[in-house]
């Protein structure tokens, strides 16, 4: 085992160089995942929250660089899609689920994370269902898994397809789980990508609202918070100052570059907190559920994407 000061010194090291230009997205999740699986992380019990706090102000300063009008054409793109895709990987999750033998509550924590946006889904659901901390963990750690997976994956098969900037930005906000995975495998795909997958996402994500009621409603927890998304306002509210207040044009340009930069290091921390115990405690069945969503989200998206062209 590593001392704590070497593991913290290799942890800093780690953690600067994803935040030079000489990493990508795809490089900083998987520094973080070495650092998992090698030093361990020593900030391990603050991890999510930093995590979600710097995603957040990473998406808000995104907005900076999107103009208003692409924001609500690309979150108006897909949405018969959308609700159709949420809708239906929920009743999947809920048959495979029982075929499975995987327990109710994991199953529809995995089904909300795949259908709508990853770990905030989940984290917005669980205490509507009173999960346990062993409940949140499995599921948490089966949609990050995948999302490791498809922050990898998807660019290489976008390029394979020759998908347009359009065409790859929807697949991506569509099938991928959470959005920092989204929003890392569509700048590694280009700008276009990313400034029609951001919005989509963000998008797709205010439907945590009606799912957190309908699943108080499902699981009979009349008492339940229902969270609301407060940051995809801020996006939009970025997104009026980009378009309409010129002089701050230069000013945008930097803080789009520090979100990305942002974004870099919040995919470090993600892989960072993916430890040998987070792997252990999925286990197989719920694994294999997350995947059997995942395949059918993505396939789905896929041909929707390469019809509309």
């Amino acid at each position: 085992m590593p001392s704590k000061t070497f593991q913290l010194i290799v942890f800093l090291i780690a953690l600067l160089f994803c935040a030079t230009p000489l990493s990508s997205p795809p490089i900083a999740l998987a520094v973080g995942l070495a650092i998992a699986l090698t030093v361990g992380h020593p900030f391990a019990s603050q991890n999510h929250r930093a995590t979600k706090i710097l995603l957040q102000c990473s998406v808000v300063g995104l907005g900076f660089g999107i103009d208003l009008g692409k924001v609500l054409e690309a979150g108006k793109t897909g949405i018969t899609f959308t609700i159709f895709s949420i809708a239906a990987t929920l009743a999947l999750g809920f048959i495979a689920g029982k075929f499975l033998k995987v327990d109710r509550r994991i199953s529809h924590l995995i089904s909300s994370g795949t259908a709508i946006c990853g770990g905030s889904a989940i984290a917005a659901v669980g205490p509507v269902l009173d999960a346990s901390e062993k409940e949140m963990s499995v599921a948490l750690g089966t949609v990050f898994i995948l999302n490791s997976v498809a922050l990898f994956l998807f660019p290489v098969i976008g390029h394979y397809f020759n998908f347009t900037q359009q065409q790859f930005g929807l697949w991506a906000a569509i099938a991928i789980h959470d959005t920092s995975s989204v929003v890392g495998a569509a700048a590694k795909y280009g700008t276009g990508a990313l400034q029609v997958a951001v919005p989509v996402k963000l998008a797709r994500t205010l439907w945590i609202i009606p799912l957190t009621f309908a699943t108080s409603v499902a699981f009979k927890k009349s008492s339940a918070k229902i969270t609301i998304p407060y940051f995809v306002f801020l996006f939009l509210l970025a997104s009026v100052v980009r378009t309409y207040v010129a002089p701050l044009a230069a000013a945008s340009d930097i803080l789009v570059t520090a979100a990305k930069t942002g974004l870099a290091v919040t995919l470090f921390l993600i892989g960072a907190g993916l430890s040998k115990s987070v792997l252990k405690s999925v286990g197989v069945r719920p694994l294999v559920l997350g995947v059997i969503l995942w395949a059918a989200i993505s396939v789905g998206a896929f041909l929707v994407v390469m019809k509309v062209g």
